[in-house]
């Protein structure tokens, strides 16, 4: 079983022992009067079926999520494009420290907090899948930008988004990047038509000396069939290689990121068979690959295995690596326990 709350790296600007310790009062422990270290609950050596924990507990299993881990890394590499898994699947920093040694180009984030929690814990690059809005969530990203050795993108779809942005942060005088968010009517966020794409173009030259367009960005799980998602893959690749040609990005290699947790597989064929090469670095960002759902995404996953030539080519798929114990608190009735 693994532990949450573990820090990366003894240099965080909060202490490793505050970070790290487990209270008594910690949901789901045993029980014990004094905050334990992971170390210490290690060599308490609990186990389950003894009932050491109390129940309901939620288990991870090491060697399914080494597995999980491991089949992630083989798909992404096969097509020669980088991993940034989104952290909100789990939000556990162990787990990013797992993902990053394996490879990860980064970790996806949806909101300014969680990145402040991921920075607390070593974690250097983040995309932030979401736009940055409101005072205190700029502020808080503002203050992680102080570290040269950060790393942060996030997302715009609006030209008054953006002058927000670029009044604070050019007064500042600090850099912030973003990505041109795509979307669809009737979707999430996103640029839904040419127009409002103009209006963010031209917001950012009038502020690029503060914010930074790095690459587009676009969430195809809006959608649910593949037509509609090849479609909307192929029109973020027109917009990218439009913008390339109009001389529009700040960053080399330019960044285009898609793929949550169902169709990377459809996102990976598309953006590579766009043949952008070194110019482009194609980011996806699946989250739920690690613990893998016995529900929506074992569908998915079987989809993925059946139609994708590199899935199907690998050995067994994803497997469930999170389980829930609990008690029987009763059987009331024949046929009906009450767990």
């Amino acid at each position: 079983m693994l532990l949450e709350n573990q820090p990366l790296s003894s240099k965080n600007s909060i202490q490793a022992d505050a970070l790290g310790a487990i209270a008594p009062l910690n949901k789901g422990l045993g029980s014990f009067d004094l905050a334990l270290g992971a170390t210490d609950i290690a060599q308490l050596d609990w186990n389950l079926l003894r009932e050491d924990l109390s129940l309901p507990s939620a288990v991870l299993y090491e060697e399914k999520l080494l597995h999980n881990l491991n089949w992630m890394r083989q798909f992404i590499s096969a097509y020669g494009v980088k991993l940034a898994p989104h952290g909100k699947t789990t939000m556990a920093p162990r787990l990013f420290e797992m993902q990053l040694q394996a490879g990860a180009w980064g970790i996806t984030l949806a909101t300014a907090h969680q990145t402040q929690v991921a920075y607390a814990h070593g974690v250097r690059r983040i995309l932030m899948a979401n736009q940055l809005v409101g005072k205190q969530n700029m502020a808080t990203i503002a203050r992680l930008l102080r570290d040269p050795d950060f790393e942060f993108y996030c997302l715009v779809d609006s030209a008054e988004q953006i002058e927000q942005l670029g009044t604070l942060y050019s007064s500042l005088d600090l850099r912030l990047n973003v990505l041109v968010e795509l979307g669809v009517i009737g979707g999430r966020t996103g640029v839904r038509d040419g127009q409002q794409l103009q209006s963010v173009l031209a917001a950012l030259s009038r502020w690029k000396r503060s914010i930074i367009l790095c690459g587009i960005e676009i969430y195809e799980g809006v959608l649910h069939d593949v037509t509609s998602i090849r479609t909307f893959l192929q029109h973020a690749v027109n917009v990218t290689r439009k913008l390339v040609t109009e001389d529009r990005f700040q960053r080399t290699p330019i960044l285009l990121s898609g793929a949550g947790s169902s169709w990377y597989d459809v996102v990976a064929e598309v953006f590579t068979a766009a043949t952008f090469g070194d110019a482009v670095e194609i980011v996806l960002r699946p989250g739920c690959y690690l613990t893998h759902d016995v529900g929506a995404y074992r569908e998915a996953q079987a989809r993925i295995r059946e139609n994708n030539p590199i899935a199907n080519q690998m050995n067994s798929g994803l497997l469930p690596a999170l389980q829930v114990w609990a008690y029987v608190q009763s059987i009331p009735e024949p046929g009906k326990a009450i767990v």
